[in-house]
This record gives C-alpha cells, sequence and structure tokens, in this order.
C-alpha cells in the first residue's frame, strides 16, 4: 500500500512538471506574422558578449485616458509587436500585462507604446503614444514602483493621458541567476520557495542527459549547508547557474524543445530566459506581429487575413504581394507601416501585377493617367481643395508632425500649398555638414541602397528593361555610372515633399525626359512587366563633386504627379542639403546614381536593401562615404 502512495506521489509530482512545461510552450507558441495559423516560434538571433545589455522585463500597466473606452495596448520594438488583452470599458484601463526584450548595445532601444480605442468594427483608432530608451534603465537601480509617461496625440503632439509603466533591466549576470530561479521554481510544487531533493530531482530529470543525473545529488547537497534535506531556490539557484557556466547541464530548451548550442552558452542562456516569460506572475502579452497596426485591427481583419486576403511580411518581392507595405524606421530601429488604402492595392495589384492589366496601359490608359493627374493637380490649386486637409491629416495623424511645419494650418490657401510644405529651420539636421566626402538622403522617404545595379534588378527592380542607360534618357552620357551605386528614394503622399541634394557641388545640367505617370509603390517597382523608372516623366540633374565624381540626382513623377519644380539652375553651386525642388501632389521618387566605386554606402542601408525591406529615412541623415576616406561619421538622429 505504502509503495502505491508512493507512485501515485511520484506520478502526482510529474504530472505537475509536465502541466507547467505545457503552460510554458503554449505560452510561447506565437502566431506567425501574415498568417492565421499557430505554428511557428519566434526565433532569437546569436548576440555577441560585447553586444548583450541586458533582459528588459516591461510591465505595462495601466492608463488613464480622457474618456470612456475599451483599451488596447501595444509595444512595438525592433522588428517586434506585442499587445495586451482588451480592457474594460473604462476610463483607467488596468492590463499588468508585461514582456521580456533582448537589448544589445547596438542594437534597438526605443519601445514605442500605442494605445487604441477599440470601438471599430475592422480597425482599431490609436489615441496616443509614448516612447522610452529601455537602455536608460540599464544604470539605474530597480524600482517596483510604476512611473508614469505622458500619451501624446500622434497628430498634434497634444497630451491625451497617461500611461503607467515599470521596466527592469538585467544585467548578464543577473539573467544567468534569474534564469535558474524561473527554471527552479517549476518544481516548487507547494510554493514555499525551498526544494527537497525529491523536488530538484525532478526538474533534473526532465532535462535528459547523463551530466544532469550524475551532479544532482552533489549539487544539492553543496546547497543543503544544514543537512535538513531542503535548500531555498536563491541558494540553489546560485549553484546552477555557475554549474551551467562550467558544465551545462541543459542542453535543449525546456519550453519550446529547441537544440541549444552548448559552445554558446550566453545565447542558450538568452533563449531560455525569453522562453520562460512568465517573469512576475502577470498577463504576458501576445506577440507574432510586425507593427502596432496590425497587432490593434479588429475580427474582420484578422477573418481576412486567415483566408489569405489581407498578408504582412517583409523580405524579397512581398512588396507586390502583400496587402500592407511595411518599412522600418531607421531612427527607431521599428517597423512601422505605411498607410495606404486597400482599395487602392487591389487597383495597382490588378493593374501592374498582371499582363492583361499592363496591355490595358498600352492601349490608352497610359493617356488616362496622363489627364488624370493634370486634371487632379488643377484641382489641388483651387481654393477649394484646402478642406480636404483635415482628412487628410485625419488618415495620416501618426505620421505627420505638424510641429515640424513651418507655417500653420490656417496659412496653406489650397491643398497643394500644404504638400508642398515648408519645414521649420532645424528639422532635418544634416549630418558632417563639414565634411563634402559624406553624402546624405536627398528625401524623406523609404529608401532602398545598392552598391551596384545588377543588386538592385536581383533584390528590388523587376521590369525586364531596366537599365542606368534607360534611366538617364539618350542625351546624359551614361558611360561613367554604369555599374554604379543606386539609391531610390521613394516618397509617399504623407511625406515632406521637398527634395534637397545628398552631396556638395556644381549643378553641371538638367535634362527633361518625357514619359508616362505610373505609380512608384512597390507593386509596380517590383513587377515583372512594366519598368517604371525608365518609362516615367523625370528630369535628370547631374551635380559634378569634388569628392564622388559626377552624380546624377533623378526626379521622378507618378500617379498624381502633375508638376517636378525645381529651384535651383544650371551652374549653380549647392552644399548638400540645400534644398533643390518639390514635387506636386501625389507619390514620388528620386533616384540618385554615384559614378562606380565612388562611394561606399552605410552597411544597414545595403542590408536592409538585401532583405527587399525599405528604410524610412529622413532629409539630411547619412547615406554613405566617398572611396578612400572610409572613417565613420556619427549619425546625426
Amino acid at each position: 500500500m505504502g509503495n502505491a502512495n508512493s507512485t501515485e506521489t511520484k506520478e502526482s509530482r510529474r504530472s505537475k512538471l509536465r502541466q507547467k512545461l505545457q503552460n510554458l510552450r503554449s505560452r510561447r507558441r506565437l502566431r506567425r506574422p501574415g498568417s492565421g495559423s499557430a505554428s511557428g516560434l519566434v526565433t532569437q538571433r546569436s548576440v555577441s558578449a560585447d553586444d548583450f545589455a541586458g533582459i528588459a522585463l516591461l510591465t505595462l500597466i495601466g492608463a488613464e485616458m480622457k474618456f470612456k473606452d475599451k483599451w488596447l495596448a501595444c509595444v512595438s520594438f525592433g522588428e517586434q509587436t506585442f499587445r495586451t488583452e482588451v480592457s474594460d470599458s473604462t476610463e483607467k484601463p488596468i492590463w499588468n500585462s508585461e514582456k521580456k526584450l533582448l537589448l544589445e548595445k547596438n542594437g534597438p532601444s526605443l519601445a514605442r507604446i500605442s494605445v487604441f480605442e477599440t470601438n471599430r468594427l475592422l480597425k482599431n483608432n490609436i489615441v496616443g503614444y509614448c516612447e522610452l530608451d529601455l537602455l536608460e534603465f540599464v544604470v539605474q537601480e530597480p524600482e517596483s514602483t510604476c512611473k508614469s509617461f505622458d500619451l501624446l496625440d500622434p497628430a498634434s503632439s497634444n497630451v491625451v493621458g497617461s500611461m503607467f509603466i515599470s521596466c527592469s533591466v538585467e544585467d548578464p549576470v543577473e539573467t544567468e541567476t534569474c534564469f535558474a530561479k524561473r527554471i527552479l521554481s517549476i518544481v516548487d510544487y507547494n510554493e514555499d520557495g525551498h526544494l527537497s531533493f525529491t523536488e530538484f530531482s525532478d526538474l533534473m530529470n526532465a532535462f535528459g542527459n547523463v551530466v544532469a543525473a550524475n551532479k544532482k545529488e552533489e549539487l544539492f547537497k553543496a546547497a543543503d549547508l544544514n543537512g535538513d534535506g531542503v535548500v531555498t531556490i536563491d541558494e540553489l539557484a546560485a549553484l546552477l547557474a555557475l554549474q551551467q557556466e562550467q558544465e551545462p547541464i541543459i542542453n535543449s530548451c525546456p519550453v519550446c524543445g529547441e537544440a541549444l548550442q552548448l559552445s554558446d552558452k550566453l545565447n542558450a542562456v538568452i533563449h531560455m530566459t525569453l522562453c520562460f516569460d512568465e517573469g512576475t506572475g502577470n498577463q504576458t502579452m501576445t506577440g507574432g506581429f510586425l507593427t502596432d497596426r496590425q497587432a490593434s485591427y479588429g475580427w474582420m481583419f484578422k477573418l481576412s487575413e486567415w483566408t489569405h486576403l489581407s498578408t504582412y511580411d517583409v523580405g524579397l518581392n512581398t512588396g507586390s504581394s502583400a496587402s500592407h507595405i511595411v518599412v522600418i524606421d531607421r531612427k527607431t530601429k521599428r517597423l512601422v507601416e505605411e498607410l495606404i488604402d486597400s482599395k487602392i492595392v487591389m487597383s495597382m495589384r490588378a493593374i501592374y501585377q498582371s499582363k492583361i492589366g499592363l496591355r490595358l496601359m498600352d492601349q490608352g490608359a497610359k493617356e488616362i493617367l496622363q489627364n488624370l493627374s493634370e486634371k487632379q493637380g488643377k484641382k489641388m490649386n483651387t481654393v477649394e481643395s484646402a478642406q480636404n486637409i483635415p482628412s487628410f491629416l485625419e488618415f495620416f495623424k501618426d505620421q505627420i508632425n505638424m510641429a515640424e511645419v513651418k507655417y500653420p494650418l490656417d496659412h496653406f490657401k489650397t491643398f497643394n500649398e500644404f504638400f508642398i510644405r515648408e519645414l521649420k529651420p532645424g528639422a532635418r539636421p544634416v549630418a558632417c555638414m563639414d565634411r563634402d566626402d559624406v553624402a546624405v538622403s536627398g528625401a524623406d522617404s523609404r529608401l532602398m541602397a545598392f552598391q551596384s545595379m545588377d543588386d538592385s534588378t536581383r533584390f528590388w527592380i523587376k521590369g525586364r528593361k531596366f537599365s542606368i542607360a534607360g534611366l538617364l534618357g539618350k542625351d546624359v552620357n551614361s558611360g561613367a555610372f554604369l555599374d554604379g551605386s543606386l539609391v531610390i528614394f521613394r516618397l509617399a503622399p504623407q511625406d515632406y515633399h521637398r527634395f534637397h541634394s545628398p552631396v556638395s557641388g556644381v549643378i553641371e545640367k538638367f535634362v527633361n525626359v518625357p514619359g508616362s505617370l505610373y505609380t512608384v509603390n512597390p507593386i509596380a517597382v517590383n513587377s515583372k512587366y512594366c519598368n517604371v523608372f525608365t518609362e516615367n516623366k523625370r528630369t535628370v540633374v547631374i551635380i559634378s563633386t569634388a569628392e564622388f565624381g559626377k552624380v546624377a540626382f533623378v526626379a521622378i513623377g507618378a500617379t498624381m504627379v502633375g508638376s517636378i519644380t525645381f529651384v535651383r539652375q544650371e551652374g549653380d553651386h549647392v552644399k548638400k542639403g540645400d534644398e533643390l525642388g518639390y514635387f506636386s501632389f501625389g507619390g514620388s521618387t528620386v533616384i540618385c546614381v554615384f559614378e562606380k566605386d565612388s562611394i561606399k554606402i552605410d552597411e544597414d542601408l545595403l542590408a536592409n536593401s538585401a532583405r527587399s525591406l525599405e528604410t524610412l529615412v529622413t532629409v539630411g541623415m547619412q547615406l554613405g562615404v566617398s572611396f578612400p576616406k572610409l572613417e565613420n561619421c556619427v549619425l546625426e538622429p
């Protein structure tokens, strides 16, 4: 009878252990972005010991808003986004929702917390946001109390509420010890902070390797100084962390089952720490999202995503296949979604991603686009068009910062006056202003950069006839630019639409090249059926420089862009960052072509472009350095 009871007790303990591990696995399993399935885990890339800054435990406690609603909060950090559950209808939502985030010294550090009201059927409405630099918490003493942050309206920067957040950061040594405590707590069945040898033995046996089985008694005795057969989790955790450092006893993650690289002890501990996301026992945020907008969408969007009518993704050719355009913000190193009407996406795909659509273009639709653009351009110059400004700002309210605009809203008498708005002095600082060997971004835009033309056609431009000679036209000697470096600045309607010189030099000449007005959206650029950049109306500006040789600056018109206006003339000397001109209403693109081996483009821009991922940049950000002067220049924010 005694043996039977003993067997039942052991089986009960094992059942509890299996259940706890199963719960952890369930919570760790994240929905793959862009799919309706629950398969797939978020993988963690390796980090070097020199770059590892710690593990941040970020907790969204609650908020105080100015009106009653059901509230949802999202955290966007790097290329990951997480969301809380939806609160009850209240002015003071409480979430107590947390997430562990890996901090790297040279990686993303700025977390953006967005708060959405959830009274919409298809999508929820962002009400306010705040940002905090998690690396600042590395040097601070751990605090049990929360801090209050102002929630700002994305459009006006007015305060619309308060967010209550706590954050603590484990340094590398603490990470190992804290992980050991968390894993030991799994077998603390009575939750008293103490373990018997039987409980500890259950855990060591679960690791399933010879080293763990052989070491369990030795480790327990070393911790059991008074010999009473019971030790505290804190005492045992220190010994377990030391043992894992000297001779690993865990060779696969107990949560997800992934095999660990025992030669890379740091990343093994980081992996398991992020897997064990129970933390303090608060609600863990749901992950698997790329942007806060994706995380906030309502159930109608989730249905369309499940039926593959709507998808999120990044990578090769997704500009042509995904229904949402995702870019990476260079300043915050965070993924953001470009806003575009879904009906426009569907119509562009029908036209530009099929032979039939492009055949229609060849049979007269080009002239229709030309006439439509001219008509729309005239309309946007009327006094009545100013009525469209408020709705335009509302649609793009978290992507247009009116605090940067030189003049107040009532200054603009037409929509086009607002569209070509100027910015306040200093709103776009120019990197390394005293160094002409450093080139800078020429536009607020989504940027793709390629060290050679071959790279551009492999990773981005899919038109079968694209060439440098075709881009520059027959009146420009393209010989010096063949196989040169290519930088594409794509401006979306919400962007600041004045373009600036990326280099210092003398304007040698302007060449106007007539053409069509296709859209410059990635759906068209990634199409193999048309050649947007070589067929669209454009103006080529040749700038002669001392550091880069000749630079071709190509301003390309697009659908709804009635005119390209320049404010400089042939023979003018320009400094990098000086304004060259502006695009009237619509989306548009600038392409800069550098002579072969004249510029070393910044590595982060090349790396993103190799993933077919556009980088969100602003005027004046560093673009690259001329050969052979490759010293690093500090990137200005």
